[in-house]
């Protein structure tokens, strides 16, 4: 009883000694075998991140791309559009350089235009009737220094000899009256000047005893008679804006 029992224990030691040997074998094997797994986990771990990242790097690069892209067609856009523009100014620029040419031509010729304009004026003032004598002289003579000045623009000098035609123009379409020194019978004498447009001119003392009319057909003033003393006097204060207007009866001369 005592030898069974004893190579029972023998038995279970032998196999266990059997399982550990057994065991140190597939651990001794397992080993290398789990070593090698982790190290391909982890590798693998390291390439997706690798992946990841490189996905990344092209989602951004390819928006990047995108982005690119459409500010490169808003710039060929804008480019197209600022081409027209330069073009545009080029031919603004071709076509004001042509209008100086011909302004410079125009200048030249409107330069001895003028100063024929103004010669005409002042003959025409000389033939005129004699009102305002030293007025009209003096906006001529103005005319004529005008015309030697560098510093006044042809445009300018137009314009003044423009507007000084119009004064004549408007001397024919009003009624004035304006005070004066006048020969009478060799004196000089303080008397009203009466300016019915270019129709008549007349003259009155300031004491309205005498008076006289200015002659286009002889050129020279004539004295009126004592019954116009009454006409000359209202046709002064309606110039004056004395009176309102009113019908005159004064003489005028024809001419041929």
């Amino acid at each position: 009883m005592r030898l069974m029992q004893t190579l029972s224990v023998a038995c279970l030691a032998s196999a266990l000694t059997v399982a550990v040997s057994v065991n140190a074998q597939e651990d001794a094997y397992l080993k290398p075998v789990v070593k090698a797994a982790d190290n391909i986990n982890q590798s693998a771990n390291q390439s997706q991140k690798k992946i990841d990242g490189i996905s990344n790097t092209i989602d951004s690069k390819l928006q990047q791309f995108k982005t690119v892209n459409k500010e490169t067609a808003g710039l060929t856009v804008y480019n197209n559009q600022l081409r027209k523009q330069i073009q545009n100014q080029l031919d603004e620029m071709a076509a004001l350089n042509e209008s100086i040419d011909e302004v410079s031509v125009i200048e030249r010729q409107i330069t001895p235009l003028m100063i024929r304009m103004v010669d005409g004026l002042e003959q025409f003032v000389q033939l005129d009737m004699p009102f305002l004598p030293e007025e009209r002289q003096k906006r001529i003579a103005g005319l004529r220094e005008m015309m030697d000045r560098a510093d006044v623009e042809p445009s300018e000098k137009f314009r003044r000899v423009m507007e000084a035609y119009q004064v004549e123009m408007d001397y024919g379409r009003t009624i004035e009256s304006y005070s004066g020194l006048h020969s009478i019978e060799g004196q000089e004498r303080d008397v009203d000047f009466l300016r019915i447009g270019r129709t008549a001119l007349v003259y009155q003392t300031r004491d309205a005893m005498l008076q006289g009319i200015w002659n286009k057909k002889s050129n020279q003033w004539e004295t009126l008679d004592s019954s116009y003393r009454t006409q000359v006097t209202k046709g002064l204060r309606i110039a004056k804006k004395q009176l309102a207007p009113n019908l005159l009866t004064l003489p005028v001369a024809l001419t041929d």
